[in-house]
């Protein structure tokens, strides 16, 4: 292979490809689905190997994706005969500094990693419910989690980043040094460059809290979302649930919910009471360290599956009549005969007090009073048919959530990149394949054409295209 030999010598990590050991591990991922047979993939030690491989990738005329969790479902952390700057072997650590309450974390770390480090000192970040994501992709693209409501976004609590650009040179980014890019990563994903390393605001936080799953048949539906409603008028910021529209471990249509209280057992019980006054068919809520609660979930998203995503923000919390419609829908869906997708559509309350303090023009990625959902589908057996049935259902699941947010809104629909599969934006017109940034503007919004004139600054060739492409124009 072209020069292979040369970057061997050069680079600190390791470089892997089709012919090494340890190939078929080094280009996979969560979903199955997402998988993509790189020419290399370059595991980086340090941000002179992220520029060695940058090189390599504009020399030879390689596409370059970047690579921390793997947990993308379009693909974009994965590049079909192209280079993987791959941060997870080498760059997943997080140390703490216990009096500045700050935490360094490398740009390869996954979210459980930062939780055990950080408990262990008392104290906490806005991190994903899910803790085998990883640090950079959900925070680049926004970040929510059950401590949104205390805390605001996870990019809210980013201090410092160090990122390489499309040219190799090393920048250090904060509110105070080259603020634009500072302010350009904060949503705008991996868009810039590769950030190899973070430094996040820590916050004080018991070591233990009341969570858990408890699941409840469809017959209560009504009476659930009557009483989430009320719930969600008086939601305080030390609280929160996912709600999941589904199926439970027996295969029978359930209302999963995933409770939360940053408080002791007795306290989180009698605030969610009026739940639990419901009878729940299971009730594993009970106070946990603190470090388990992002791993309730874990049973469910399993690596080694196929998955696609489909989410929406809506506004206005819980919504019976919408509810109503989704899980009908989803309910229908699983019952097909010959399916082979699990159906499930979540919902994600926590509260936007904190998060609404931030303008929506002080980071790239826009702030709205809404909260994440998302349609959830996986299936286990490769085959065509399965990915299409699932992209069909996604689009149908979402589009009952997005014609409710228009009535709402206005209008102005919104979407969370971290939550949707999308492929990569290219089109072809005229035999010529360009960049369709339809889907980005959507995202960013108003902030799009200040993202644009970012993008022609440090990325004019969009070396970094693989997650909502932003289309260079320094004149937008």
């Amino acid at each position: 292979m072209s020069g292979i030999s040369t970057l061997k010598q050069s680079f600190k990590g390791d470089v892997v490809t089709p012919e090494d050991a340890g190939y078929t591990e080094a280009i996979a991922r969560w979903a199955t689905n997402a998988e993509r047979r790189a020419r290399i993939v370059a595991f980086v030690k340090d941000t002179h190997d992220v520029a060695l491989a940058l090189d390599y990738a504009r020399k030879y005329g390689l596409q370059v994706a970047v690579r921390c969790g793997g947990h993308s479902t379009s693909g974009s952390s994965s590049a079909e005969d192209g280079l993987v700057i791959d941060l997870s072997r080498h760059l997943n650590y997080a140390v703490v500094d216990p009096e500045k309450r700050t935490v360094r974390v490398g740009g390869g770390t996954l979210w459980g990693t930062v939780d055990k480090e950080a408990i262990q000192h008392g104290l906490a970040t806005v991190s994903s419910d899910i803790n085998h994501v990883g640090v950079s992709g959900l925070l680049l693209g926004g970040g929510y989690g059950f401590l949104t409501g205390q805390h605001g976004l996870a990019i809210d609590n980013l201090l410092q980043a160090t990122l390489v650009t499309a040219n190799g040179t090393v920048l250090t980014l904060s509110e105070e040094e080259n603020a634009d890019l500072f302010w350009g990563i904060r949503g705008g994903g991996s868009n810039f460059g590769v950030c190899t390393e973070f430094i996040l605001k820590l916050h004080p936080q018991r070591r233990t809290v009341f969570a858990g799953i408890v699941i409840f048949p469809p017959n209560v539906l009504d009476d659930l979302s009557t009483v989430l409603r009320q719930w969600w008028a008086t939601i305080k910021d030390n609280e929160g649930l996912l709600q999941i529209l589904g199926k439970d471990h027996s295969g029978n249509d359930a209302i999963i919910l995933s409770l939360f209280y940053n408080g002791s057992e007795d306290e989180g019980r009698k605030n969610f009471q009026r739940i639990f006054d419901l009878k729940p068919v299971f009730d594993g809520a009970r106070e946990i360290p603190f470090e388990t609660l992002n791993t309730l979930a874990n049973a469910v998203f399993t690596h080694g599956n196929n998955y696609h995503l489909n989410g929406v923000l809506l506004s206005g919390g819980p919504q019976p009549d919408v509810t109503k419609s989704v899980f009908k829908k989803v309910s229908e869906l699983n019952a097909a005969p010959g399916n082979e997708v699990q159906h499930s559509y979540l919902f994600q309350y926590v509260s936007q007090r904190v998060t609404a303090t931030v303008s929506e023009e002080a980071t790239a990625y826009p702030r709205s009073n809404r909260t994440v959902s998302l349609a959830t589908l996986k299936w286990a057996r490769s085959a065509p048919g399965n990915e299409e049935a699932a992209m069909r259902a996604g689009r149908e699941l979402a589009n009952i959530v997005a014609e409710a947010e228009a009535r709402v809104s206005g209008g102005n629909a919104r979407i969370y990149g971290n939550t949707t599969s999308e492929t990569e934006a290219k089109t072809t017109v005229d035999g010529v394949q360009v960049l369709d940034d339809s889907n980005s503007r959507v995202l960013f919004g108003p902030n799009y054409s200040r993202l644009q004139r970012l993008k022609a600054k440090y990325d004019p060739e969009n070396v970094f295209s693989k997650w909502f492409a932003i289309a260079p124009n320094p004149d937008a």
